[in-house]
């Protein structure tokens, strides 16, 4: 009964059980975090809601992935409703799949570690 009630509701369900992801407080959270990231200071990237998370895309300064400087993924943010947890994912541009990167209860450790990214697996 309940998953009929979110999903009249709007909200996504996994397992029977409600999810509030995603939102638009968590999507302007994202936003702001994304600010204090070390790499690409100089462009503005761009987060989009997801069935079940958020989307991290950034134009390509490196112009690694892309020749011209087009919009990339860097990271997937989902949230498990059934484990409170969040899933992060990276892009594996050579395969043109997402990567399972970690599981982390709070969204700002996540945040935390794509804004670092000493190893550039997302900003790349």
């Amino acid at each position: 009964m309940n998953q009929i009630i979110a999903q009249a509701n709007g909200m996504s369900t996994a397992g029977g059980i409600r999810s509030w992801q995603p939102n638009e407080l968590d999507l302007r959270r994202i936003e702001r975090m994304l600010q204090k990231r070390a790499r690409y200071l100089y462009v503005v990237p761009r987060v989009e809601m997801t069935a079940s998370g958020y989307l991290i895309q950034s134009p390509c300064c490196s112009r690694n992935i892309d020749a011209e400087g087009g919009m990339v993924d860097i990271a997937l943010l989902e949230y498990d409703a059934g484990l409170g947890v969040w899933k992060l994912f990276r892009k594996d541009h050579t395969e043109g799949g997402w990567e399972f990167f970690m599981l982390e209860r709070s969204l700002q450790v996540l945040m935390d570690c794509i804004n670092r990214d000493t190893a550039r697996l997302f900003w790349q």
